[in-house]
């Protein structure tokens, strides 16, 4: 037997799923074992996910999914897929930009002739528009290099979403604007999902040691250094659903906490209120009713968007707390009353 035709039968037998030793394979095909540590080299090398696992019970195992069965896409399905893949692709950060050149390749590949010349031309007959700029809560440049920094984000997203598949903890650290300084803790997480939303890349995950009740958290990928996958095996979650999590539920979540630590009350007319509402942010702020006027309360840290959303709504807005920013808004009022005495 050559060795391309070892490597070929030691394929279809990983192809069941199963863990098999190098001792087995060897005595199976009666070669050493280095010689088939070889043969693993080599399917490796060719592209053929073969995973190690180590310890007295370890083995090669075949990635789950390699050998995938023919599949058959009415036109309609198959058009539906190359839009999902061309509004990935259309991503600030798209996870596995490379797979999904080859993803894409391969599905029409397998199509039928009278169907490749109207989906290779998917990129050229559909497209999807980047979000537009929110004036209320622009996003800062990433410092140094923006494509080192897309490289960045993509590694994390990429390796939280194997670590969620693998089932393993990961390991990083979080920049988050709330806190200041490059002396930020080691996070270490058990991965559950991501979400997107409105260009960014979110991470689910139950941080381990946490106090908070049920420990969940959400991390924005981009604010995500350094992380890496670990070889500690995460607990199971089977009632996980990111679904949960969708039409902003997650925001609601957060904003009711920065509310409580940072609380923000803005009076305002009941017209105003209505129009903020409408808002993908602000609408989940607490809206009380007070007399004929309503006060909102939402979290924020940064004064000066605060007060831009005062100057914004303009007469009939006011802030109440924090006292501070308060003054702060009226010294501003009396400068402008001046120029236009």
């Amino acid at each position: 037997m050559t060795r391309i035709e070892r490597g070929f039968a030691i394929l279809l037998i990983l192809s069941d799923g199963r863990l098999v030793t190098a001792p087995d394979l060897a005595e199976r095909f009666e070669v050493s074992v280095r010689t088939i540590y070889r043969d693993m080299e080599m399917l490796s090398a060719t592209g053929v996910p073969v995973y190690a696992e180590r310890g007295v019970e370890g083995g090669f195992r075949l990635m789950e999914g390699f050998f995938l069965p023919p599949v058959s896409f009415a036109r309609d399905e198959a058009v539906a897929v190359l839009m999902g893949l061309a509004l990935a692709r259309g991503l600030r950060v798209p996870p596995f930009p490379e797979k999904l050149e080859s993803a894409e390749q391969k599905l029409i590949a397998v199509l039928p002739e009278r169907m490749r010349a109207l989906l290779t031309e998917t990129r050229r007959l559909i497209g999807f528009e980047g979000r537009p700029l929110d004036a209320f809560h622009p996003e800062e440049s990433p410092k140094g290099d923006p494509d080192a920094a897309h490289a960045t984000e993509t590694r994390a997203v990429e390796t939280f979403l194997k670590s969620v598949l693998d089932g393993t903890q990961v390991r990083f650290t979080y920049r988050s604007t709330y806190r200041r300084g490059d002396n930020e803790p080691p996070v270490e997480a058990e991965p559950q999902g991501l979400l997107w939303d409105r260009d960014r890349w979110y991470l689910i995950g139950n941080k381990i040691g946490s106090t908070r009740s049920g420990g969940q958290r959400f991390w924005r990928a981009d604010r995500v250094v350094d992380m890496e996958s670990t070889t500690l095996k995460t607990k199971p979650t089977p009632n996980f659903d990111v679904r949960r999590h969708l039409g902003r539920r997650w925001l609601a979540d957060a904003m009711k906490a920065w509310a409580k630590s940072s609380p923000v009350r803005i009076r305002m007319t009941s017209a105003q209120a209505e129009r903020l509402k409408l808002d993908w942010f602000f609408g989940f702020g607490l809206f009380e009713k007070s007399g004929d006027e309503v006060v909102m309360t939402y979290g924020e840290v940064d004064a000066e968007k605060a007060l831009e959303l005062v100057r914004w709504l303009g007469p009939g807005c006011e802030v109440i707390d924090p006292p501070e920013w308060r003054d702060q808004m009226k010294d501003e009022l009396k400068k402008m009353l001046a120029a236009y005495a």
